[in-house]
């Protein structure tokens, strides 16, 4: 036969039965140990192969993710999607990529991944997409300079990614298994005692009850162990052949679980930072995976060695920041109130959240407290100072603005005096609060500003009177319904007008009846502002956010319990909060409160009618008869009092509101017994008491026609104690004096004040109301 008959090579190949060398390109794809994504220009899948489905751990048939992004299979972690970019924007400009990055795979585990990224193109040279070739990185890559180099960067990443003790450790797990090792172990000191902080193990594998050292509990390691000899050293201790080295064990309950593991090697690192040992980190390979190479030698000494170098110092820092952390918050939560006392016609329930650090900008400290605050302050006869506010900025200042604020408050609530004026006085202690230097010359800078809403809440006439500085408005649940409490005057942040805004309104005040059964939820704006959504894409605006809190209280508030409300509250948005936030849920009674009020004319006579009212009023409650003439006592000291300033003092304007100067005080006419009934002196106003430190009434007659004024007296009943109130028209209000080894007065309020567990007197509208507490049953606490 001619030559030119013959046949190929190739057939010639194929003849003799050999193996076709031009095989098709699936075939190729679908045997080689490398992970083959194809993607088209917007990063959508168009080819997967299997080997890739296993190295992302993808269950079921990968052909069916055809069309799905490339980052929904986990190529990369979500603090590492910025890398997807730069590949996209490299590879579709036509140049390769080359990287190594964090994968987070379809079961929830992490690893290292290097990857070789190039243009997809067409026939005519136009980029259609990219071919991306993923394997996993070894601790074999690491013995070339440049994948070491490039592994030991992505380390520093993956520690700097928080400042928290248990995250970082965490992340340190994560990282080394199963990408470095079968077993990790972390053992940290605390005092003089090494404790197990971490331990991971590859395959989900748990160690045997009473062998290895649970997370938590204290560990020893016997003289000769590769961990202590490490811990010694200070160096990276390489144990090649477990089976023909000996070491000692911790105990001997340890060897069971070495042996069901089948632990073939093992590598012990110092925790070794700014001249301190923190403890060891072990890691040990074992028959638990299948791996190639399951022995360490001495050429892996350099890469976890430096591997510990860097969890050390992520350690150190997350331990400092940790002790720094918890000074910050033990400092903010000794600002807020440590208990809610206890109160009648009112449930309570609060909440202080800190914000999450933030884990890429090194402020984590100054995210954590900040200026959000709540308080509860019992004030006269049963009614209670409410206050939810928020300080601008965050960090150590805040937190401590927030503290001189609440301070300045509660002292402030004590004089009794409105809300509107008490909000006046805290914009005043605001402003004063400027920077200035040691001389006090005022700095360039503004003073602190915050909202506040502080309200006044009378359980009995169930009466809310509140004004307002810049605060959101509360939210209102009645009776399966949930609004925003209406503000008719919202007000200006507290400081604000102390930068040059001089001509804005005075605070002003508001009044509502509350429901029976109502809830008031109040909130700082760290529960509705930037929070982060579900889905990762965004923020939730703040109305979605409002929303969705309406929706998660008005469901709780069906159980009628203010603190499954206020539970309901912290977790209605979801996702972390990047400022701290308060809340404060307040409930009113559903049921009505035990009172009773009345007028008496300001007579000598009536003191006695006054006290059989009490007397009658405080046996139907049930009070000790110890305890009734105990209260009836004070109330005749009181309601005498009131009936002398009453029956002769002009009735005042109700825009006056002032405690007249006790230097400028007439002196006191002749004493006359404590308890002593009144007698009007001939042709002038009757002896003025000296029980009460009270400027003495203007000297001159009184005309036979002036009208005989009013007292009121006001008695209360709570689930312990028993309020009284007696009003009368007089502004001046009264102080305990001391009175001379000689005078007959000026032991009336002396009596009250030791035998009451609490009295005072408060300005009001028509002139003043003094008031005291006594308990309804026993003595006296």
């Amino acid at each position: 036969m001619s030559s030119g008959n013959a046949p190929g090579p190739g057939a010639r190949i194929k003849a003799r039965g050999a193996s076709d060398p031009y095989l098709p390109a699936g075939t190729v794809l679908g045997r080689a140990d490398l992970g083959v994504l194809v993607a088209d220009r917007r990063g959508r899948l168009k080819y997967l192969n299997e080997y890739a489905g296993r190295l992302f751990r993808i269950a079921g048939d990968v052909s069916r993710l055809a069309g799905s992004p490339v980052l929904s299979i986990g190529l990369f972690a979500d603090d590492d999607r910025r890398k997807m970019d730069d590949l996209a924007a490299q590879v579709l400009r036509g140049r390769s990529w080359e990287g190594t990055f964090e994968s987070a795979r379809g079961d929830g585990s992490r690893t290292l991944m290097r990857a070789l990224a190039v243009p997809l193109r067409r026939r005519g040279g136009d980029i259609d997409g990219m071919v991306i070739l993923a394997r996993q990185a070894s601790k074999r890559d690491g013995r070339l300079h440049q994948d070491r180099i490039a592994l030991l960067e992505r380390v520093g990443e993956r520690l700097a990614g928080s400042l928290e003790i248990d995250t970082t450790l965490k992340h340190v797990a994560e990282m080394l298994v199963p990408q470095f090792a079968d077993h990790c172990f972390i053992d940290l000191y605390q005092g003089d005692q090494l404790i197990r902080r971490v331990q991971r193990h590859a395959s989900d594998w748990v160690p045997p009850p009473g062998t290895w050292a649970r997370t938590g509990e204290q560990i020893r390691y016997p003289e000769g162990h590769w961990c202590q000899q490490a811990m010694a050293r200070l160096d990276t201790i390489v144990v090649t052949e477990l089976d023909i080295e000996h070491y000692p064990a911790p105990r001997p309950e340890s060897l069971v679980a070495a042996r069901e593991a089948g632990l073939t090697s093992v590598v012990a690192a110092p925790l070794y930072a700014r001249g301190e040992l923190l403890g060891v980190m072990s890691l040990a390979l074992s028959r638990l995976t299948d791996r190639d190479d399951r022995n360490y030698d001495p050429r892996d000494r350099d890469l976890i060695g430096a591997i510990a170098s860097r969890v050390a110092v992520a350690i150190d820092n997350a331990m400092l920041f940790e002790t720094e952390r918890q000074t910050a918050l033990a400092f903010q939560k000794s600002l807020l109130p440590q208990a809610m006392p206890d109160l009648d016609g009112l449930e309570v329930a609060c909440r202080y959240v800190p914000a999450k650090p933030l884990e890429t900008q090194g402020q984590g400290i100054q995210t954590q407290v900040g200026g959000d605050w709540y308080d509860i302050i019992p004030l006269a006869a049963g009614r209670v100072g409410i206050v939810i506010g928020d300080v601008e900025g965050r960090g150590a200042r805040a937190a401590a603005i927030m503290g001189q604020l609440r301070a300045a408050l509660r002292a402030f609530a004590q004089d009794e005096k409105s809300p509107a004026d008490i909000m006046r006085k805290l914009d005043d202690w605001c402003r004063s609060l400027a920077p200035a230097d040691e001389a006090g010359v005022p700095l360039a800078g503004d003073p602190p500003t915050a909202s506040c809403i502080y309200m006044i809440y009378d359980a009995w006439s169930r009466e809310l009177t509140f004004a307002n500085a810049g605060h959101d408005a509360p939210l209102m649940i009645n009776g399966g319904n949930v609004a925003q409490l209406e503000f008719l005057y919202k007000g200006v942040l507290l400081g604000v007008r102390g930068k040059g805004i001089r001509g804005l309104p005075t605070y002003k005040e508001q009044t509502i009846a509350v429901p029976a059964g109502a809830i008031l939820v109040f909130y700082t704006d760290g529960l509705t502002d930037r929070r982060t959504r579900a889905d990762g894409a965004g923020h939730y605006s703040e109305a979605e956010a409002v929303e969705m809190l309406r929706h998660a209280v008005r469901a709780a508030a069906a159980s009628g319990d203010a603190d499954a409300v206020a539970t309901a509250a912290e977790f209605a948005v979801p996702g972390d909060i990047d400022d701290d936030m308060a809340i404060l849920v307040v409930k009113s009674s559903a049921s009505e409160l035990a009172s009773i009020e009345r007028s008496f004319p300001a007579q000598p006579i009536m003191v006695s009618e006054a006290r059989r009212l009490a007397a009658q009023t405080f046996r139907s409650w049930g009070m000790d008869a110890e305890q009734t003439e105990l209260a009836c006592l004070l109330v005749s000291e009181v309601v005498t009092n009131a009936v002398l300033h009453a029956s002769v003092t002009p009735s005042p304007g109700h825009d006056l509101d002032f405690d007249p100067d006790p230097l400028l005080r007439p002196a006191p006419a002749s004493p006359a017994p404590a308890m002593a009934a009144i007698v009007p002196a001939q042709g002038g106003a009757p002896p003025v008491r000296g029980g009460w430190d009270s400027p003495r009434p203007q000297a001159g007659p009184v005309q036979a026609s002036t009208p005989a004024r009013e007292f009121a007296l006001r008695l209360r009943r709570g689930a312990n104690v028993v309020w009284v109130e007696v009003f009368d028209p007089d502004l001046r209000l009264p102080r305990i004096r001391t009175a001379g080894e000689t005078d007959e007065g000026g032991r009336g309020l002396y009596l009250v004040d030791q035998l009451a567990t609490r009295w005072g007197s408060r300005p009001t509208p028509e002139g003043k109301a003094v008031w005291f507490e006594v308990p309804r049953t026993g003595a006296r606490s």
